[in-house]
């Protein structure tokens, strides 16, 4: 039932789309055609482009305009551009209204296959943190020129940064004081030529690799690389650095607090979805409350405005591709007035989509969408049936992204045993009736492949409708037990009977018949006699799966094809609507089933014994089941955390391998599958991910199936099905990547280094910083240069290349040779810049200096 309209007052927009303060008459602001992202900072009411080097940090008195255009191979033809407007938390009313305005402007001139985003400091969206892989910095006051945003090599720095944050991290500027400082995160003491990161007593390993990460960052963008970095871990052990920060911040008095929760929203939350439809009447605006979830895409019309609301978290502003300029304008301020009558915060963010142009989140609050035209109110429509593609199975190792799409990561080929839980235990099935499963039980089915020459294991955990809870419980005891036997290479995928994944069906050959009950097998491997009914459904042998259904009439169908076993002989009843590959699949099911005489049966001409067998004549149905049309889904990739005990995912909008972290616990979505891949120190909650899996099905706003295959998978361990989601993949990736403990290991003893450098700094007055005493060298605490060399480039090419290692000059890593070369020469020479060659597996680079002349 409709709700009531919510009163917002007059439709009449605020000023700030009806009065623009500047006309962009010639088009998009200058911008860098290699680039996808473009930020502008509002200064003096007008807009001013933010140069590269000072991407990822904002002034709080400031607002800015971030656009993102996708250039990536893999973005899909028409993909939308995401056009942000970000205020900051002491930003005044002009700029704000600037700062909205030449949005507007600027989404005038990109056209409607723009996402709108309105983001305000602390609050922002999950899309807009997926830009800055090194974090965000918030920067107090305000900017007295965009050309000096950033100084790269700028030391004159004293400040204090609280870090914080997940996947996505941000460092905010706080008072230089200890009292900024909390038990559980992660502070940086900037010097200038030194930056101490003090890691909290409570702070978790992930949290200070993280920290770590940003620091490394901010000392690559802000300070060339030169500055010296230590790091805090037990600040009782660390005397050299806690001497040069209480230099700087005093003596600590007092205990340390906890850290504020950051209030994450958790999925339940999330899933609290209403649609409102948003329209005028007279002179004022009316917001009549349509439905809640699950949504379905008809309730959307093309010449329509719509507000959804999910859960106050975040405000959707839908505009069908009919509706009004006007109407279009004042989008934003809509949303804010809707915001406002809620009661809910000013910082809840508000996004903006355009018919044909919808976001990746807001396409998954509805139950199916399609990228066909939304029907006309006054018109029909349907849903475009799904393209089929057919399986080549050649391709499927050379092109995982194939082998990811059609969920096999072979042609079945591979070698299969199969379980069956028994008394708590596990006994093995006859690889005769590998393919005969019982409702009533429980499975372990274990694949084993190759892949790039390497052994591949999946390990595929069924349950039975009928299983009961103590079976499900040993199922899931034996796939651990087996799990360590095979020291943690398999790939479990959780299976629920009648939902099971194309690569499961492919193993079995198109042969996988479900039993009702779990009653075993006589001596001769059958089950026991009685008239039973068998849907056969599929076309050959990758997608084809016999379940027995109940022995009646109403249970036929006529799009498909039954198999009807008496005690005299069994039928093969072909539905007006079946095909040739369905009746030629079936003939094959038929001689597995049973081995008495077959007789053929058309819909219409069935003999009297046929309905006796089902209990007589009975209405049933002629609909043909469709696959469900997924290609308007895109994968989703979310960092899982339970800091109280709920689940809170954090999205990772264009992701890469890059996201994948040894810490982390990440779930992807694909919609037909849910993976969970598994941090190689992520020990303590692996534990949990299944049940993450299956809550966040539960709690998905388009009221998804509880049945969707879960996947874990394990870092070092991923089958090509996960692997082929992502736009390029290295194997040998975390092979070349030090961990944090590392770095840390292989920088003890530097200490000393630091209090040097310190102390040269006072003498010159760059810092005027009046340090206690000295500490010894033989101090805990750990400096680090981040696997950088001391110096950077700009020695001539001459000077570096083809040189042993004794012709250098005094000074140069022989074993990093290229990086003192100047930015210039390194991508003439390399095709590539300096941060493009480090993030390249290790071999690669090693490769290329070879070929190159710097090996």
């Amino acid at each position: 039932m409709p709700g009531p309209a919510l009163p917002t007052g007059r439709a009449k927009a605020p000023s700030i789309f009806q009065q623009p303060r500047m006309d962009i008459s010639k088009g998009l602001p200058a911008t860098k055609s290699h680039s996808d992202l473009h930020i502008w900072i509002i200064e003096n009411l007008k807009m001013v482009p933010v140069p590269e080097s000072a991407y990822g940090n904002f002034f709080e008195e400031h607002c800015y305009i971030i656009l993102h255009v996708p250039q990536s191979p893999k973005a899909t033809q028409g993909a939308s551009s995401d056009l942000h407007y970000w205020i900051g938390k002491t930003a005044d009313a002009k700029a704000q209204d600037a700062a909205g305005t030449f949005t507007q402007q600027l989404r005038e001139v990109l056209g409607d296959a723009t996402v709108q985003h309105r983001e305000v400091q602390g609050h922002e969206s999950d899309c807009f943190h997926s830009y800055f892989h090194g974090g965000v910095i918030y920067r107090k006051g305000g900017l007295a020129s965009a050309v000096n945003h950033v100084e790269t090599n700028l030391y004159n720095v004293r400040r204090l940064l609280h870090i914080r944050g997940k996947k996505h991290m941000s460092a905010t500027e706080v008072e230089l004081s200890w009292n900024s400082f909390n038990k559980d995160d992660i502070f940086l003491l900037d010097l200038g030529k030194v930056m101490i990161q003090w890691n909290g007593p409570r702070s978790s390993i992930s949290k200070k690799a993280r920290g770590l990460s940003l620091t490394c960052c901010l000392q690559e963008r802000e300070r060339g690389g030169r500055a010296q970095i230590g790091v805090v871990d037990d600040q009782v052990k660390a005397t050299d650095f806690m001497e040069i920060m209480e230099a700087v911040l005093g003596c600590r008095v007092g205990n340390l607090y906890a850290a504020i929760p950051d209030g994450s929203i958790n999925q339940l939350q999330k899933a609290n979805v209403r649609l409102y439809h948003v329209y005028e009447k007279g002179e004022d605006l009316v917001i009549q409350e349509l439905a809640t979830c699950p949504l379905t895409q008809d309730l959307l019309h093309e010449e329509d405005c719509y507000i959804l609301d999910q859960g106050g978290f975040r405000i959707y502003m839908w505009q069908g591709r009919m509706s009004s300029t006007q109407e279009k304008k004042a989008a934003f301020s809509r949303a804010l007035g809707f915001i406002q009558a809620k009661g809910y915060p000013t910082c809840t963010n508000v996004e903006v989509v355009n018919q044909g142009a919808e976001s990746a989140a807001f396409k998954q609050l509805f139950r199916t969408w399609s990228d066909q035209p939304c029907r006309n109110k006054h018109l029909g429509g349907g849903i475009g049936k799904r393209n089929q593609v057919k399986l080549d199975a050649g391709k499927l190792r050379s092109q995982p992204e194939l082998a990811a799409r059609l969920r096999l990561v072979d042609d079945g080929s591979g070698k299969v045993e199969v379980w069956c839980i028994q008394d708590l235990g596990r006994q093995p099935v006859d690889p005769k009736h590998h393919g005969w499963l019982f409702a009533g039980n429980c499975y372990l089915v274990l694949y084993t492949y190759q892949k790039m020459g390497h052994v591949q294991y999946i390990l595929y955990l069924w349950q039975g409708h009928q299983a009961t809870t103590h079976k499900i419980k040993a199922l899931h005891n034996n796939a651990e037990e087996l799990d360590l036997m095979y020291h943690g290479a398999l790939v479990h995928e959780h299976v629920t009977m009648g939902s099971e994944p194309p690569h499961f069906l492919t193993i079995f050959q198109g042969q996988l018949v479900v039993f009702q009950g779990s009653t075993g097998y006589d001596g001769k491997g059958q089950p026991a006699s009685a008239t039973r009914l068998f849907h056969v459904q599929g076309t050959d042998s990758f997608n084809t799966r016999t379940m027995e259904v109940p022995t009646r009439a109403s249970a036929l169908n006529s799009s498909d094809i039954f198999l009807l076993v008496t005690a005299r002989l069994c039928y093969l009843w072909f539905g007006k609507g079946c095909s040739g590959d369905q009746r030629e699949m079936a003939r094959t099911v038929a001689t597995v089933i049973s081995k008495k005489n077959k007789e053929t049966v058309l819909e219409g001409q069935e003999p009297p014994h046929f309905w006796e067998a089902l209990g007589g004549r009975a209405p049933y149905s002629s609909k043909k089941s469709l696959p469900e049309d997924v290609s308007s889904f895109q994968p989703r990739l979310f960092e899982c955390s339970s800091p109280v005990g709920q689940l809170v995912l954090t999205e990772v909008v264009f992701f890469s391998q890059d996201d994948l972290d040894k810490y982390d616990i990440m779930l992807l979505d694909t919609w037909q599958e849910i993976f969970l891949w598994l941090g190689e120190a992520a020990s303590e909650q692996k534990k949990d991910a299944v049940a993450w899996g299956r809550e966040y099905l539960k709690t998905h706003p388009a009221g998804r199936s509880q049945a969707t295959p879960i996947v874990l998978v394990k870092q070092g361990h991923e089958p090509p099905t996960f692997t082929g989601w992502f736009f390029t993949w290295d194997p040998y990736k975390w092979a070349n990547k030090q961990s944090y403990e590392k770095v840390m290991k292989g920088s003890l003893g530097a200490a000393s280094a630091i209090s040097e450098i310190i102390a040269g700094s006072q003498d010159s007055s760059e810092n005027g910083l009046e340090l206690g005493p000295k500490g010894s060298s033989s101090s805990t605490s750990t400096c680090t240069s981040c696997a950088r060399p001391m110096i950077n480039g700009g020695l001539p090419r001459e000077q570096l290349m083809h040189q042993a290692a004794e012709d250098l000059p005094e000074g140069v890593d022989p074993a990093q040779k290229e990086f003192y070369l100047s930015d210039a020469d390194f991508r003439d020479i390399f095709g590539k810049s300096k941060e493009e060659f480090y993030s390249m597996a290790k071999w690669k680079q090693q490769q290329e200096k070879k070929q190159l002349g710097f090996f």
